[in-house]
């Protein structure tokens, strides 16, 4: 496995040289932003993820306005306690995409909210979650969160502007190069491979799992 500066000079030589490089690296928010954040704009983030997940993007973005309308700006209490009515009301709404399964994860998830709210808040236990066990943090979401697994969590996390990496194609292709896994990694012994090498770039580099996801990914 090579360190994280070889990679990084690979990245760079590829992209214009380290400045411009590291013009393109995202930065995660802090703990401190992240636990500010309220919780519907979890649900928020979530919900977008969980209906572009199979879908065009920009369909879901084009749209998000109407979706922000239909469910009440996400408000977490109202979304967990949606009654009969307010579900089939929903899917006739057209300012939506009318998805009957992903339309009930809202309700689903905003009552996970909650629940973490017993637990300190959605943006300590998500955003305070140490990056050292990344895969710890996906593991919980898929296991308590509805639709929250595989690559809806890992994109939630990034566009919620938690610390996080995303096991796109590019950067499993890099982890296979370099010899961490030798296939997309999905099984429990693959994603601890993968946390422990970025673990070893983090304390090589000082840098994030956000950052290192990006320059991994620049690297091919």
């Amino acid at each position: 496995m090579r360190s994280f500066d070889e990679i990084y000079a690979i990245s760079a030589a590829r992209h214009g040289g380290p400045e411009a490089l590291e013009a393109a690296l995202p930065r995660p928010l802090s703990v401190g932003e992240l636990a500010a954040m309220p919780d519907d704009r979890w649900l928020s983030v979530m919900t977008k993820c969980i209906f572009q997940a199979g879908f065009n993007w920009k369909v879901i973005e084009s749209k998000w306005a109407g979706f922000e309308e239909a469910f009440d700006g996400f408000d977490v209490g109202r979304c967990a306690f949606m009654d009969d009515e307010k579900f089939d009301s929903l899917l006739r709404d057209t300012r939506i995409v009318r998805n009957a399964p992903k339309i009930a994860t809202v309700r689903e998830n905003a009552a996970f909210l909650l629940e973490l709210r017993e637990e300190g808040g959605a943006g300590r236990v998500l955003g305070g979650w140490p990056s050292t066990d990344y895969i710890g943090l996906l593991d919980m979401l898929k296991s308590r969160g509805a639709r929250l697994g595989g690559m809806t969590g890992q994109y939630a996390m990034r566009f919620a502007g938690r610390d996080s990496f995303i096991l796109s194609r590019d950067v499993t292709a890099r982890l296979v190069a370099e010899g961490v896994i030798d296939k997309p990694a999905t099984s429990k012994s693959a994603l601890r491979a993968v946390q422990a090498a970025f673990n070893t770039w983090m304390d090589q580099s000082g840098r994030s799992l956000t950052e290192i996801s990006r320059v991994l990914a620049m690297s091919l």
